[in-house]
């Protein structure tokens, strides 16, 4: 009787798994089609000469341009570098954001004093376009490394601090009550209550993050920079060259969607509980 029960359970639970495996393999099919279908308007456009080589290229030579970039570079200057160097300015800024936001936000979110002191500041500048203090920081900071970085910094910092207060606030109160019945000090609570509660959540505000500073990353680059993808592309429009600009933003969005990607591998890894199963 155990054995039938326990084959029957089995065969319950392959059941369950099978329809959410063929709709992952739907959603991938439908992911993938939608991208053929673009790809068909795009060829069908610049084909019929619908709109001017010009304002459109056609995918060969976008293909092509992409070809003679990776041979002979922009500007003298490698595509590869071109890539390095906005990574390396996208990645410093997010890792410190990542440092200085999540305890900031964990600590506003857990402690009111910190948040009548942060929360305001932060609330304030979020809404700004980044080039409307742009100037300000290249007044102060200068036109070098320091003013990009700085800008891209609080593009990221304000994602990852407001999904840290917010998670901070939605663990539950019941969770918080039990440990203290049992005798758990603050210290004890934070650490091993509300910071695995808020992994999820801080996941996706750091993705979030990471997303709008290299949107932000053009706009650093947009001004007295000579290298750097957003510079490539900003260049390449001065002079209606659209196959590069084509180039770099496609460049731009398969990296976006690879560093993504690379967030959601860290989260179903290291917050297996809570993480992204897609």
């Amino acid at each position: 009787m155990q054995q039938q029960s326990n084959r029957k359970a089995s065969v319950r639970e392959t059941k369950l798994r099978l329809p959410a495996a063929s709709r992952q393999r739907r959603n991938r099919l439908l992911t993938l089609s939608t991208w053929v279908v673009i790809l068909l308007v795009w060829l069908a456009i610049t084909s019929f000469k619908l709109v001017s080589p010009v304002m459109v290229p056609s995918p060969y030579s976008v293909v092509t341009s992409f070809l003679t970039m990776l041979r002979d570079g922009y500007n003298g200057i490698p595509l590869w570098q071109h890539l390095g160097i906005s990574f390396a300015r996208l990645l410093a800024a997010f890792l410190l954001a990542a440092l200085s936001g999540i305890p900031l936000g964990l600590l506003s979110g857990y402690f009111s004093p910190v948040r009548a002191v942060v929360d305001s500041i932060v609330q304030f500048y979020r809404p700004l376009p980044p080039l409307a203090y742009y100037t300000l920081l290249i007044l102060w900071l200068g036109i070098d490394e320091r003013s990009k970085l700085t800008l891209l910094y609080l593009a990221a910092l304000a994602p990852i601090y407001v999904s840290c207060v917010s998670a901070v606030t939605r663990v539950g109160r019941d969770y918080l009550l039990s440990a203290r019945s049992l005798g758990a000090d603050s210290r004890q609570v934070f650490f091993h209550i509300v910071l695995p509660a808020c992994l999820p959540e801080i996941f996706t505000g750091m993705r979030t993050a990471i997303g709008v500073a290299y949107t932000t990353l053009v706009a650093a680059e947009m001004v007295a920079a000579t290298s750097g993808i957003g510079w490539m592309v900003i260049d390449a429009s001065r002079y209606l060259k659209s196959r590069v600009m084509f180039v770099g933003i496609i460049i731009m969005g398969l990296t976006g969607v690879l560093i993504d990607q690379l967030m959601r591998l860290l989260e179903r890894k290291f917050v297996y509980w809570g993480g992204d199963r897609r």
